[in-house]
This record gives structure tokens, C-alpha cells and sequence, in this order.
């Protein structure tokens, strides 16, 4: 039996794809930029168009990446079975707010996910919308690193048309945290934020360990979540599919 096709839109390097290749489901991504290490057929386009696209019944084409197993593909909206999307964060993130308080004009970044929402409904098929914490996301899923057993500060919000359910909060978590714990005189801390550049010997490492991830770069790594929130939602959304 073929797996469900997801398609995972502004997928990044590939956090959330992994989640949902975890939870059973075959995956397929988009992205405006070049993701050399995201392991599953891509397409370097722009997200939104690429929906357009689809609504009109067009197929998108996906090719293979550096090493995989997949040949190029041409897949319509017929040929998915649910739609995963990220769209960037910095209209909502708490440092791009500062950064717009601080340098006002440069740090004005659009919502894409009204415009998103409204593509993703017109599909007809289920979705998921992930984000920082935002007003824009409808009775949105909290999830909280703690829960899954990972040393990270990365709290994330799902907007579902599927049931789903919040994580608990760990109080271990509770307080905010830095890659460097200045009150052990130097030494990094055991729970830790992923963004920003790394400054100290053994960040970078100690943060993809945190975040479950070893195949992205430094960069890459700040922009995406722990594949471990999305394989918990991923089963919801199968459990779903299943049902229909």
C-alpha cells in the first residue's frame, strides 16, 4: 500500500518533512531558495505560487536531490493527500519585533499566513500551519520541546483542521534559557535557544542535540523545528486520513 503524499511548503532543510516521513507519510517539499540538504524530491519555487499553480490544476515538478532515491516526479493536487506549511516567522518572532523597535523600516516582514490559510482552504484537502506564537494562527496546538525529552527551548504553535493536542509544559523548561549558562561561569547550559550565530566552542553541536536534527548547518538549524513535533502531529493527520 502507497503512503500518503504530503506536501511540506516552505519546507526549509527539512525539519518538519522528516517529522511527517516518521509518521508514515511520503514526502515532498517547496521552497523559494536552494535546500541541498533536504532529503526528499524538491522544487525551488515560491510557495504560494506554487498553491496557485495547483488550484489550477497544473502539475508541479519535483526532482530528486543529490543523492536520493527519487527520480523526477510530476505531481498535481490530485496526487496529495494533505499539505503541511511554515511560513516565515519574522512577522511574529519576538527578536524581529525588538529588531523593528530598534531599526524601524528594516525589519518589516509580511504575513504570509492569511494568504496561506486561504490557498490551504481552497484545497480542500487537511492541513497543518506551524508558527511562532501569533494571533493569526485559529486555535493553534502548542508544542513544547520538553515533552519529547529534548534539551530546547523551541516552542511551537500547529494550526490543524484535524483534531490534535497540546503538549505539557515541563517545568524544567518554564524558565528562558541561552546556549551559554552564565551562572556555571562559562559553561553551556543544558537547555538551550537555537537561534542567532553560534559563539562558543561545542554550541553547535550541543544544539542540534537538542533539537534532534545532525544534517543542517548552523543557519539552517535557527530557521527549523525539532522533526520530533512533527512526527506528533503527523499521527494525528494519519489517524485522519484514514478516517475519511
Amino acid at each position: 500500500m502507497s503512503k500518503p503524499r504530503l506536501l511540506d511548503l516552505f519546507c526549509g532543510a527539512v525539519g518538519a518533512g522528516v517529522g511527517y516521513h516518521r509518521a508514515g507519510f511520503e514526502v515532498v517539499g517547496v521552497d523559494n531558495k536552494p535546500q541541498p540538504n533536504y532529503p526528499f524530491p524538491f522544487c525551488q519555487a515560491d510557495a504560494l505560487d506554487t498553491m496557485d499553480a495547483l488550484l489550477e490544476g497544473h502539475a508541479i515538478i519535483f526532482n530528486s536531490q543529490p543523492g536520493g532515491e527519487f527520480s523526477k516526479s510530476e505531481y498535481t493536487l490530485d496526487d496529495i493527500a494533505a499539505i503541511h506549511a511554515s511560513p516565515p516567522c519574522q512577522h511574529a518572532s519576538t527578536i524581529a519585533k525588538q529588531n523593528r523597535i530598534l531599526r524601524p523600516g528594516k525589519y518589516n516582514h509580511p504575513n504570509l499566513i492569511p494568504r496561506t490559510r486561504e490557498r490551504l482552504i481552497a484545497t480542500g484537502k487537511p492541513f497543518a500551519i506551524e508558527n511562532v506564537r501569533t494571533l493569526e494562527l485559529a486555535n493553534p496546538v502548542r508544542l513544547t520541546g520538553s515533552w519529547f525529552g529534548l534539551n530546547v527551548k523551541r516552542d511551537r504553535w500547529f494550526e490543524c483542521t484535524f483534531a490534535a493536542f497540546d503538549t505539557p509544559i515541563v517545568d524544567w523548561q518554564t524558565p528562558r534559557f541561552r546556549s551559554l549558562d552564565r551562572r556555571r561561569k562559562g559553561k553551556l547550559a543544558c537547555v538551550v535557544r537555537v537561534h542567532g550565530h553560534i559563539e562558543y566552542r561545542g554550541e553547535g553541536e550541543l544544539r542540534k542535540q537538542a533539537m534532534g536534527i545532525d544534517w543542517m548547518s548552523g543557519q539552517e538549524l535557527t530557521q527549523a523545528i525539532p522533526p520530533a513535533y512533527t512526527e506528533y502531529i503527523g499521527k494525528y493527520l494519519m489517524q485522519a486520513l484514514k478516517c475519511d
